[in-house]
């Protein structure tokens, strides 16, 4: 039986080359209470300096793997540390701490083992996101639902919210942004609970910048393909 306190609740953060922003992100889930594993993905200039002094779990590939290895490790090392939730967390500043009191509070009724954030179910969220990134964003339902099966109505959105019981089931083998998809794969595979929950995200000319193009979104698209006929 795993404590329900703050403390044992993990936020993993996969980051490669990321600005001062970090240390605003990982800063402000401190704050929370909450333990912090950033993922430092094979960045040119190691993510530590924007982490020093700070109570953070490090942990850092030799060479960059993509954002989907960076969340597998940081998720094993959670488990590994005795975690009861785990939250994955964009290192860009998007994502509103303010929804993760919420988060644990659903997963620790009991009813839902996956929480997974939407930009989409409350209409003032919806309107703050640019209108070429929600053309993206839903061509990327239909592509999702094509592989997983699942409908939903975001389906790359960096928030989410695991109970222990999920994260112990999802492995995560396609390293790039196709990682999306292949959780919502893995949720179906383990018939986990899963539910979306209405989230802010905080866009930025900076965190725009990190976001996927319409040329990346092709290679995912084939990179998903290639995994089924490989399986």
């Amino acid at each position: 039986m795993f404590a329900t306190s703050n403390s044992f609740v993990f936020a993993i953060i996969p980051c490669w080359n990321e600005s001062s922003v970090l240390r605003q992100t990982v800063s402000e889930l401190l704050a929370l209470g909450l333990q912090v594993v950033v993922v430092d993905d094979g960045s040119d200039t190691p993510m530590r300096l924007h982490c020093d002094g700070l109570p953070v779990h490090l942990l850092r590939h030799s060479v960059n793997l993509g954002q989907g290895a960076a969340l597998q490790t940081g998720m094993d090392y959670a488990l590994a540390q005795g975690a009861a939730y785990l939250i994955h967390f964009d290192a860009d500043g998007q994502h509103d701490p303010g929804a993760i009191a919420e988060m644990l509070a659903i997963l620790r009724q009991g009813d839902v083992d996956v929480l997974l954030g939407s930009r989409f179910l409350n209409q003032t969220h919806a309107r703050a996101v640019p209108w070429s990134k929600r053309l993206l964003l839903r061509g990327g339902i239909v592509v999702s639902w094509l592989f997983s099966g699942l409908w939903l109505t975001d389906t790359h959105n960096g928030l989410r919210g695991l109970t222990r019981r999920a994260a112990e089931q999802i492995r995560l083998t396609e390293n790039g942004f196709s990682h999306a998809t292949e959780i919502l794969e893995e949720i179906r595979r383990a018939r986990l609970r899963y539910r979306e929950i209405p989230t802010l995200v905080r866009y930025t000319e900076y965190s725009r910048s990190k976001g996927q193009s319409m040329g990346n979104s092709v290679n995912v698209f084939v990179d998903l393909l290639l995994h089924k006929l490989l399986r």
